[in-house]
């Protein structure tokens, strides 16, 4: 395959190159900037000196729709202008950014203050929960990658609400995310002398993945619900850990729904449901494309702790991208992706 790359300059363009580079269906990666081009990509991440040595390039269509995909790794209302014209003239489109991701435009416009992408457009892309939408993955032109955080959220309460073991109407799932997860634009919030030695709470009740979650909760399991849902950032470079609260159905047991989470994804290579607390952590999933889930019931109160445990930047952008890529070539799901985690 021919892979495009738009937005490489940025962390989950990055890990997309090194996953890709030793994908071996892939033949060819070439990157496509709009500020940098003819820069050499070695000069600027020298980690790929002699992998990657190559000058960007402008963003053309022409030249895009000779590839066989491509992947946008851009923020948030970027691609929204620059895919419409890549769509349907020949390459498979995988979008990282949140442009495509809620079918409601009302409710994109509200949640990322941004003009949305065509309706058109929304409408035909596939949100990309590999786990959850296969089906529709393979055929699509289109594909809204999701948000790292959903894809925690999602992958380890889906399969509870599906069951009805847990009740969704007072579902409160909170997460907490490595500084990776801002960007590699420097802010304030993401500097370290602000981030060091401090855990902190951000986008109390705002976070634009809220109506991305309810939507998926919907679109999966037929149930509309509201959630609370909150963020916060840890002083480490990688990781995401959501940890869900929810009420039980009478009879529920720990047992009952891990059983449910094992036979849920019991066909499906990246998650992994651990039944051991002590091994469950960031540590466990860096560098990789795993899910790990944990869950237990809390007797004296009835509820259940769901815990979700990915790597934002792989599972939570790039990893799911080629994953996604893998289905829609009708490859195994862990082609190019079946590496053990850096656990230190």
């Amino acid at each position: 395959m021919k892979i495009g790359i738009i937005g490489a300059t940025g962390y989950g363009g990055l890990e997309l190159i090194r996953f890709l580079h030793n994908h071996p269906e892939v033949k060819t990666i070439d990157l496509f900037t709009s500020s940098s081009e003819g820069v050499i990509f070695s000069s600027m991440f020298g980690h790929l000196l002699n992998i990657k040595d190559i000058p960007l390039q402008k963003i053309e269509a022409d030249t895009l729709a000779n590839y066989d995909v491509v992947f946008a790794s851009t923020p948030s209302g970027v691609t929204s202008e620059l895919l419409p014209p890549l769509v349907g003239i020949g390459p498979k489109l995988i979008d990282l950014s949140g442009d495509y991701r809620l079918k409601d435009l009302k409710q994109y416009e509200e949640w990322y203050k941004k003009t949305p992408a065509p309706q058109n457009l929304v409408e035909q892309s596939v949100y990309g929960l590999t786990e959850w939408n296969a089906e529709q993955i393979k055929d699509a032109t289109l594909i809204a990658n999701p948000g790292c955080y959903p894809t925690a959220a999602l992958l380890s309460t889906l399969p509870l609400i599906k069951e009805s073991l847990i009740d969704p109407n007072f579902l409160i799932i909170d997460a907490k995310s490595g500084v990776s997860g801002a960007g590699n634009k420097p802010s304030k919030t993401t500097h370290f002398s602000e981030t060091n030695e401090n855990f902190s709470i951000y986008k109390i009740n705002e976070h634009q993945h809220i109506p991305e979650i309810e939507q998926a909760i919907e679109m999966f399991t037929g149930v509309k619900t509201t959630i609370t849902f909150n963020t916060h950032l840890v002083p480490m470079t990688r990781g995401i850990l959501s940890t869900a609260y929810a009420p039980i159905t009478e009879g529920v047991t720990t047992a009952t729904l891990t059983e449910c989470l094992m036979e849920t994804y019991k066909d499906h290579p990246f998650v992994r449901v651990i039944t051991d607390a002590s091994i469950v952590g960031t540590s466990r999933v860096k560098g990789s494309n795993y899910c790990d889930l944990f869950v237990k019931v809390d007797e004296r109160t009835n509820r259940a702790t769901i815990v979700g445990v990915i790597d934002n930047l792989v599972k939570g952008a790039a990893g799911q991208a080629i994953q996604n890529m893998n289905v829609q070539m009708n490859l195994p799901q862990k082609t190019g992706l079946d590496v053990v985690p850096l656990f230190i």
